[in-house]
């Protein structure tokens, strides 16, 4: 129990170190744009997104291999999930990933995570409106987890993953970790997690571009990844043997932005229909968000469908769709 304790403490104590604090809610806005491979804040599974992404204290499916390994060892049974997210401005984010239970408290996971758009013409400063060239983006991350539970109450579970970034013939390419606790209190189903995300080193593109008037570059600055500290807090204020609500809080700590709540809510009838929701506080452009979901015990698998919304601001709006299948 010492040492589970003095786990806990020392993610407090290394994850404002490493960010910078700041106080919430006012200060931080400043930060936006000095860290690279955004693509790696865009939440995994419909079900966390409808709940306003406070999932870090929920994160009992295979979703965790995204949000807190330690949720990894959480789950009940082995599971696959395929999630698919039809995001701002015509870009699509896919995630595929797997966790297999070794024991009772032992479990691993592999992840993709892939973002594409369609080709963009190339544009220069005397034709604005193309050239007759087109250039490609994309980004993906490859992620390995373990996770174990170090006794029935507290579980700690590890990310490594790569990361590489494709714009045109620049790459970039970095490998980062995730560290994440999870805590039972012993107070009913009340429970807390602490997990710090794409931890590393600062990561640079290589390659050679051709600037107008046939000017070359070959130097970079290099960024730091989206680091994100995030705390949170859930429990069942109602389970029943045919109902269940699940209240979730959890905060936010990006390298780049200000601090910010999440909040989110989930209401099961029988583990069938599942109905979400989720808002998020001293966020520019995201507010709220809300879904659904079914599982249906089949021969074959447990087969979660979920389907999640999320409103912006001024951007429109974001939709995910995604399944996990149970073994």
């Amino acid at each position: 129990m010492k040492r589970n304790i003095l786990l806990i403490l020392l993610a407090f104590w290394i994850a404002p170190s490493v960010m910078h604090a700041q106080l919430f809610p006012t200060l931080g806005g400043q930060r936006a744009g000095i860290s690279t491979a955004q693509f790696l804040k865009i939440g995994v599974g419909s079900r966390a997104t409808a709940m306003g992404d406070a999932f870090v204290a929920v994160a009992n499916d295979v979703s965790s291999l995204y949000w807190n390994p330690a949720g990894v060892v959480q789950t009940k049974q082995n599971e696959i999930m395929f999630s698919h997210n039809q995001w701002l401005v015509d870009i699509s984010h896919e995630f595929v990933g797997g966790i297999y239970h070794f024991s009772e408290n032992d479990a691993v996971g592999v992840s993709l995570t892939a973002l594409h758009m369609q080709d963009m013409p190339v544009t220069t400063e005397v034709m604005p409106f193309g050239n007759g060239q087109y250039f490609s983006y994309g980004d993906v991350a490859a992620a390995l987890t373990y996770s174990r539970k170090m006794t029935s109450q507290f579980s700690f579970g590890a990310t490594i993953r790569y990361v590489e970034e494709t714009l045109d013939k620049l790459k970039m390419r970095g490998v980062m970790i995730d560290l994440g606790t999870y805590y039972w209190t012993g107070l009913g189903t009340t429970r807390f997690a602490v997990a710090i995300t794409n931890f590393g080193n600062q990561m640079a593109p290589d390659g050679k571009v051709i600037l107008f008037g046939h000017r070359e570059t070959s130097s970079w600055q290099s960024f730091s990844p989206p680091t994100i500290f995030r705390i949170g807090f859930a429990f069942e204020p109602l389970q029943t043997t045919t109902q269940r609500v699940t209240a979730s809080v959890q905060l936010n700590h990006p390298n780049d932005n200000s601090e910010n709540i999440s909040a989110g809510l989930e209401y099961s009838w029988r583990n069938i229909l599942s109905l979400r929701g989720g808002y998020k506080f001293n966020v520019d452009e995201q507010n709220y968000s809300f879904g659904a979901g079914v599982h249906l015990p089949l021969k074959i698998a447990d087969v979660s469908v979920s389907y999640a919304f999320v409103n912006f601001t001024r951007l429109g709006s974001a939709q995910r769709f995604s399944i996990i299948l149970g073994f």
